[in-house]
């Protein structure tokens, strides 16, 4: 929201002013009256001087006036007082709006309803983060619970106590990359993480991703298309990692039984960044996915059939917001995704 923009003079500033002159102005008057009537009307036997009556009639004077003016130009303060007291009481619905043309007012208010709509979008995120934790907890706790109780019945085969157990290993496993996701993210958002920055070759670290998850590609016979540019870069060397293993177990995960995934890794000296392609040959994003792909705990998959907690993604751009960089994705429905990173140049 844009902020009235600030004018040269200041009219509160100037109001203060002519009010003290008008009281001022008031109290010579009122002192020059009573000054008169006194040499017109009052015996000479009286003995109160003159500067006594003057003395009274002003402090009557701006009293009332100071009141009348003082609840008036405070009028405005006590909205806001009170409008800040509906917020602290958890009522982030509350806006103030004000036709005054003092500037300090309008900045205060627009500010303030600035600061409100912030503390809203707050509310409701850590609401929704809550309530998605708790279900992504759920799920394999639920497994493992269940899969847990048939183990307790003694007529199961050896073959059906192994599948049980490996199920149970699974959903551990899933757990613990959930936390393991949280605490990163918690951490990243809070800056909680020293920068740690090292030169470093992204080109090996991408191989060394490869390699890491040559399991779960060798497993579906899938094919990698590599072209990667020998580059240096500055960062944080653990944390970008992290954001090339989620990208290209991403690529697997999604990719069919069989199916390819290309990697590019380029220069762009004028752009002054390095650019990193990962293509994958699977389902595809629909339009109203790609929308929110980025989002916590977002999953394009709402049927949960591939494995995945909806944080990955997101910690992967937090991760490059902190880095200088950014990432895209362009797809379509049975063409494939394909992400776009971008990171400084060294």
């Amino acid at each position: 929201m844009a902020l009235p923009k600030k004018k040269s003079f200041d009219i509160l500033r100037l109001y203060f002013t002519a009010y003290v002159f008008a009281i001022l102005g008031t109290t010579v008057v009122g002192s020059a009256l009573i000054t008169f009537l006194l040499n017109t009307f009052v015996s000479a036997t009286v003995v109160i001087p003159t500067f006594v009556w003057i003395l009274l009639f002003s402090v009557a004077l701006g009293g009332v006036l100071t009141g009348y003016l003082s609840k008036w130009i405070l009028a405005p303060l006590t909205r806001l007082s009170n409008a800040m007291s509906r917020v602290a009481a958890g009522d982030f619905t509350v806006r103030l709006e004000s036709a005054t043309k003092i500037r300090e007012l309008q900045d205060t208010y627009a500010n303030f309803n600035l600061m409100v709509r912030g503390l809203s979008a707050t509310e409701t995120l850590q609401s929704d983060f809550i309530s998605n934790v708790s279900h992504e907890f759920k799920t394999p706790i639920n497994a493992i619970e269940g899969y847990a109780m048939l183990l307790q019945d003694r007529n199961q085969t050896v073959d059906e106590q192994q599948e049980y157990v490996e199920k149970i290993l699974f959903n551990t496993r899933r757990l613990s990359e959930l936390v393991g996701n949280i605490l990163l993210l918690s951490k990243v958002d809070n800056q909680a993480i020293e920068a740690n920055k090292t030169n470093f070759r992204l080109d090996e670290q991408i191989r060394q991703a490869i390699l890491s998850l040559e399991q779960k590609w060798s497993d579906k016979q899938i094919e990698f298309d590599v072209d990667l540019e020998p580059l240096m870069v500055c960062g944080n060397e653990n944390l970008l990692l992290h954001v090339w293993t989620n990208l290209i177990d991403n690529a697997i995960k999604f990719d069919p039984y069989g199916g390819a995934v290309k990697i590019r890794l380029m220069r762009d000296a004028g752009a002054g960044h390095v650019t990193c392609f990962v293509e994958d040959s699977g389902p595809g994003i629909p339009a109203d996915a790609r929308a929110h792909i980025f989002e916590r705990f977002y999953q394009a998959d709402s049927s949960h059939k591939e494995e995945g907690n909806g944080l990955g993604l997101a910690l992967v751009k937090r991760i490059l917001d902190t880095a200088g960089g950014s990432i895209k994705i362009e797809s379509a429905p049975d063409c494939g995704s394909s992400f776009t990173v971008t990171l400084p140049l060294l």
